[in-house]
């Protein structure tokens, strides 16, 4: 009976959500909480429905070693849905700023940031989740996070420079130093119009038609 409560509670949230609120939110100009309402309203049901599954076998009795595996499970299972609704929650925000970004500067120039922090949001959301869940099966999380710390250090040695070429591309995007079509002259040698500024490149076409790849790192620090 909790089970089957929850279950139409889970239900009843989806329904509202896709017939009132999402059609009040097309009402609106902006597209951003239609995709943020499509974004949360299936993880949130799902949340609901394992609380009712937890809730459900609690009224069980189980015995205390069954009832603390059930916990284990269904605490594991809130906490990563709860981080896939977070991830995605702030996904559809970076791309609706995104978006009115490149409405203003018409440039395709922030897809390339759009996509790295997208992929840096799922990647922090989960591994905070991880460590949460670790945390929940009794596994000490300080060793956890000194050996992620150390692995860090050593990846970011092994990855210096291309580290600095992605750091100097979102340099170059953020500020707007250059975009797409601008004529540069980077020395003597290389001068053209740019046809590309990616995360870790950009691609100038030069005055004799060639086309020259040039680390953001050097074109940042030049």
């Amino acid at each position: 009976a909790v089970l089957a409560v929850f279950f139409l509670i889970s239900k009843l949230v989806l329904i509202i959500s896709e017939k009132l609120v999402l059609r009040l939110a097309k009402k609106t100009k902006s597209n951003i909480d239609d995709n943020l309402i499509k974004a949360v309203d299936g993880p949130l049901s799902l949340m609901l429905l394992f609380f009712g599954i937890w809730v459900s076998l609690i009224t069980l009795d189980l015995p205390e070693n069954s009832y603390m595996f059930t916990k284990e499970i269904m605490l594991s299972l809130l906490i990563f849905t709860a981080a896939y609704l977070v991830v995605h929650a702030i996904i559809v925000l970076i791309q609706g700023w995104a978006q009115k970004a490149s409405e203003k500067t018409k440039s395709k120039t922030d897809e390339s940031l759009v996509a790295l922090l997208g992929r840096f949001t799922k990647i922090v959301g989960y591994l905070f989740a991880l460590l949460f869940i670790l945390n929940v099966w009794g596994v000490e999380v300080g060793p956890v996070l000194a050996s992620l710390g150390i692995a860090g250090i050593a990846v970011a040695f092994a990855l210096q420079t291309t580290l600095g070429n992605i750091f100097g591309g979102i340099s170059l995007i953020v500020d707007k130093t250059i975009k797409v079509g601008d004529v540069i002259k980077l020395d003597e040698t290389t001068k053209g119009t740019v046809l590309d500024v990616g995360l870790r490149s950009t691609k100038i076409n030069t005055f004799n038609n060639e086309v020259v790849i040039i680390p953001n790192g050097v074109l940042a620090n030049s």
